[in-house]
């Protein structure tokens, strides 16, 4: 029996080896591979929406985001040690805790909380609004852009679609667990977009890719000790296996696979291109928590979603023509991973 099962998945491994071929990486060019990267992280980051939504629905949220990057930053710490990495110095260890604090703790941290409250998809469309809000503390607080036409016409778009969305849930916004997870929603993209502008700002001081690390496990350790305060917590063997393999898909799939796919398509492809991902992870939210998780999903709430990343798009056109920041000022959020220096992902 077991010789015929052999032959059996052989048989199939072969019929299907035409089918796969063209997908091996090998066979491409190193754009082309780069590409193929960016559909990964377009895919990949949106679906840790509703795996965030389906982890909290066993434990506290809080509570899962700090064991989620106490392990995610340690496999990351691991690694960077193990090549001979020198230990972060006084200097290096104030720039982490900040910067994880902002990036982590407050824009992770309630994100995660915030899906507990409301659907992912709209957690997802509200993350997606961080560009934005670089683009306005950006005009108000550091002074380095001019408002132009294609800014103003994307900022009333941006929150236009934001506004058509929420008016399908207009009955829900006057609950007060829905409100609560709005506004987490929201301090959590801005929280973000304040990060992501220092971070640019101090970017010549440090390695942003050893600095991931650290700021995910000091914020895991910062919300483990927040949970435990707060009474926001679970014995470890109560929680249940669906939060478990979360935690596992959170850390495996969008703290390192697909941040390393991310990475992989930024040293290869202009910016532009390389963070086409922003525009696709909403979309990908929104259809997956509809498909899997029975999330409302009509004519408003697409058309809304829409109209949103259009003025996404053209903040992040307009803000570039303004006045150039770095790059990675309007194209990151994270590490999904939640992740800098990434566009706001979970």
């Amino acid at each position: 029996m077991k010789g015929k099962f052999g032959n059996l998945w052989a048989d199939m491994l072969e019929m299907a080896r035409p089918m796969l071929l063209p997908l091996y990486p090998g066979r491409h060019s190193e754009k082309t591979r780069a590409l193929m990267a960016v559909g990964l992280v377009s895919i990949l980051w949106g679906t840790t929406w509703l795996v965030s939504a389906r982890g909290v629905s066993g434990m506290p949220a809080l509570q899962m985001s700090g064991i989620r990057h106490l392990i995610g930053g340690g496999l990351y710490i691991v690694y960077f040690l193990s090549r001979k990495w020198k230990w972060p110095t006084p200097a290096e260890w104030l720039r982490f805790s900040w910067m994880a604090v902002l990036m982590f703790v407050m824009s992770n941290g309630l994100s995660t909380w915030s899906v507990q409250y409301i659907p992912s998809g709209l957690g997802a469309v509200i993350g997606a609004l961080s560009p934005i809000w670089i683009a306005i503390f950006s005009l108000l607080l550091f002074r380095e852009s001019r408002m132009n036409l294609t800014t103003s016409l994307g900022l009333l778009l941006g929150f236009g679609g934001v506004a058509l969305i929420f008016s399908d849930y207009l009955q829900d916004i006057f609950h007060t667990q829905f409100s609560l997870g709005i506004f987490f929603g929201m301090i959590a993209a801005i929280a973000w977009a304040i990060g992501t502008l220092l971070t640019v700002r101090d970017a010549a001081r440090m390695d942003p890719y050893y600095s991931i690390g650290w700021q995910m496990f000091i914020s895991g350790a910062m919300l483990t000790a927040i949970a435990q305060g707060s009474g926001q917590h679970i014995p470890l063997r109560d929680i249940p296996a669906i939060s478990w393999y979360a935690i596992t898909y959170l850390v495996v799939v969008g703290s390192i696979i697909t941040f390393a796919a991310f990475i992989y398509s930024l040293k290869r492809l202009p910016p532009a291109q390389a963070s086409v991902y922003a525009y696709i992870n909403p979309i990908v939210a929104v259809l997956i928590g509809a498909g899997l998780n029975g999330e409302r999903l009509n004519a408003s709430i697409g058309f809304g979603t829409l109209v949103t990343l259009a003025g996404v798009f053209l903040v992040n056109t307009g803000f570039k023509k303004s006045s150039p920041p770095p790059e990675a000022a309007l194209n990151t959020r994270t590490y999904s991973l939640d992740d800098p220096p990434v566009a706001m992902s979970k």
